[in-house]
């Protein structure tokens, strides 16, 4: 089933806008709150799909026929009919949200966002597709060992919105650690300079919360670039409605809380070292010898969180940045000029030679001639 969210005032589709945070229809300009559509409407969606009655969800909608086929990729596809401009399209068994490649319609694949599919939470899209050209082009012009013409960023393939599925963690981390910690001195004693070192056995005991610690759960997604992209700004978080997604694509999971429980607890290890270090500020070293660390799940909740998709072609190569949709920080690994690393090395080198040459001469009592 595809859910279309038509305007009150021309029946034609509207999208999500970033800038507004409203329903905007591209049509006639009519912009509405999503909460006062919802009313309009008589109901929410969020409402309806958390009690897996997508037969009677409200808002205009049309209901089309999918045809399963296989695909190339170890899976298959669902074809859908545009009830806009007829146009079949295909799409992969993950995908809850698209537009017609043809016409551009948005299309919201309501039973798949039922049950335990059905996002908690979702963080709308704050940077528009305009303001993310604009970022993107911007970075690209202060790369300081690329080459000029990546820095013009005029090659930009594509830009797609992407509602990207991760799990938000909130978990306790409880543990014990030893450590061995030395507090060094220093003093005069008549013609002697002196240093002191006391050494101590130290322990801590610790109880931490850690508040929505978020793990991609997309398997297409590279997990330490979307590690890079943090943070989100979680009073950003809303609940979830499908009125955030017309416009943008978005996927299902692929991976469960349970399986991205590990990643999740390593990562809150080493936030609990960090933690018992900034303890042992004090100490001149700090040599942790032991440590029992346990990681209890309190809860996760399921998120869409937006990402921007930046493929830019350079010399018969494609290049994927993301930017995170909310802040507009991008990742990505840029081409290099091997002229201008080795121009910046001969003018380190150059540079360090100076300085040498300086205090040699300084040294020696003479002058620079």
């Amino acid at each position: 089933m595809i859910v279309q969210y038509k305007c009150p005032n021309c029946g034609a589709n509207m999208m999500f806008d970033s800038r507004s945070g409203m329903l905007a229809c591209d049509a006639c300009g009519h912009r509405i709150d999503i909460q006062e559509y919802a009313k309009q409407q008589g109901g929410t969606y969020e409402q309806e799909a958390a009690e897996e009655n997508v037969d009677e969800l409200t808002g205009d909608y049309r209901e089309v026929t999918e045809e399963r086929t296989d695909n190339c990729f170890d899976g298959s596809v669902v074809s859908y009919h545009c009830e806009n401009c007829g146009a079949e399209l295909a799409v992969s068994e993950d995908t809850t949200a698209a537009k017609c490649s043809f016409c551009g319609s948005p299309m919201i694949l309501a039973d798949r966002m039922q049950g335990k599919r059905a996002p908690v939470k979702v963080i709308p899209f704050r940077v528009s597709k305009e303001e993310a050209v604009a970022g993107f082009k911007k970075w690209c012009r202060h790369g300081r060992i690329t080459p000029n013409d990546f820095m013009t960023a005029d090659r930009i393939a594509d830009v797609v919105g992407i509602y990207v599925p991760f799990w938000l963690f909130d978990v306790a981390g409880q543990g014990e650690v030893s450590a061995d910690c030395t507090k060094v001195s220093h003093y005069s004693s008549g013609n002697y300079n002196v240093t002191a070192t006391k050494h101590y056995k130290v322990w801590r005991k610790i109880d931490l919360d850690y508040d929505r610690i978020p793990a991609d759960a997309s398997e297409r997604m590279d997990d330490a670039a979307m590690d890079k992209l943090e943070p989100f700004h979680f009073e950003d978080l809303k609940d979830f409605s499908a009125m955030y997604l017309p416009g943008y694509v978005a996927e299902g999971y692929h991976y469960t809380d349970e399986e991205l429980l590990p990643r999740i607890s390593d990562r809150v290890r080493n936030y609990m070292d960090t933690y018992v270090r900034q303890t042992m500020k004090q100490y001149t070293t700090a040599n942790i010898t032991g440590r029992d660390y346990h990681v209890r799940k309190k809860k996760a909740d399921y998120a869409l969180l937006p990402v921007w998709m930046i493929n830019y072609n350079y010399k018969n190569g494609e290049h994927v940045f993301m930017m995170n949709g909310e802040t507009g920080k991008i990742v990505g690994k840029p081409p290099v000029s091997k002229a201008k690393v080795v121009a910046w090395f001969l003018g380190t080198g150059g540079l360090l030679f100076l300085v040498l040459r300086l205090i040699t001469v300084l040294c020696l009592g003479g002058g620079i001639g």
